[in-house]
């Protein structure tokens, strides 16, 4: 007999949302943590679920950190691509791209700690990511130095590493440094002062229809 007074059960979530829910937890857990202090005792309190729901989602805690690692590593992407596509006019690029940077590590969840600190580099899926979110940002921008000087694409994807790696290290460098007083410099400052440093030096090669 059904009692009319038992608490209806919580409606259970899609799988796509409750996947979601669990990352969002994993995320807080490993950027606290790193990801050999972390536990899936953890992740799953956070999430408010039960272990063994957990596992049917990730069947490890490699798992797990891979899945989240992949997904920051594609917001990363799609951020670069978007600030390059977005405009015909390559100063403006050299700025988008470079904010899309500051963008991802001024992020309140700390994504970017999984993505450019790891404590697993040594795993090789986790460096192969890691490696990827680099290789994305390559591409994206040697597909229009190439396009636009004539250079080969060997030689086009050395200028955009090193305007990648320009635009990480001093993102991050940004992020975790105060100035003389305290006080972080504004970031749409950070950016333009690093974006002029790096129009300076790629506006030197000369468009091909400036020929």
């Amino acid at each position: 007999m059904t009692n009319a007074f038992a608490e209806p059960r919580p409606a259970r979530l899609p799988r796509s949302a409750r996947r979601k829910q669990l990352l969002a937890a994993a995320q807080e857990v490993f950027v606290a943590n790193g990801y050999h202090a972390a536990a899936m005792d953890d992740i799953a309190e956070r999430a408010g679920v039960s272990k063994p729901v957990l596992y049917q989602h990730f069947p490890s805690k490699l798992e797990l950190y891979l899945a989240l690692l992949d997904q920051h590593v594609d917001v990363l992407g799609e951020q670069v691509r978007g600030a390059l596509q977005k405009t015909d006019d390559n100063r403006q690029r050299v700025d988008g791209c470079i904010a899309a940077y500051f963008d991802f590590v001024d992020n309140p969840g700390g994504a970017f700690r999984l993505v450019f600190e790891s404590d697993l580099r040594n795993e090789p899926a986790v460096r192969a990511l890691v490696e990827r979110s680099l290789q994305i940002s390559i591409d994206a921008l040697a597909d229009t130095i190439a396009r636009d000087t004539g250079l080969d694409r060997a030689e086009a994807e050395l200028l955009s590493c090193g305007l990648a790696g320009l635009a990480e290290v001093s993102a991050r460098w940004w992020l975790d440094s105060d100035g003389p007083n305290g006080v972080r410099i504004d970031k749409t400052r950070a950016v333009a002062l690093l974006s002029g440093l790096a129009w300076r030096g790629i506006s030197g090669y000369p468009r091909i229809s400036d020929g």
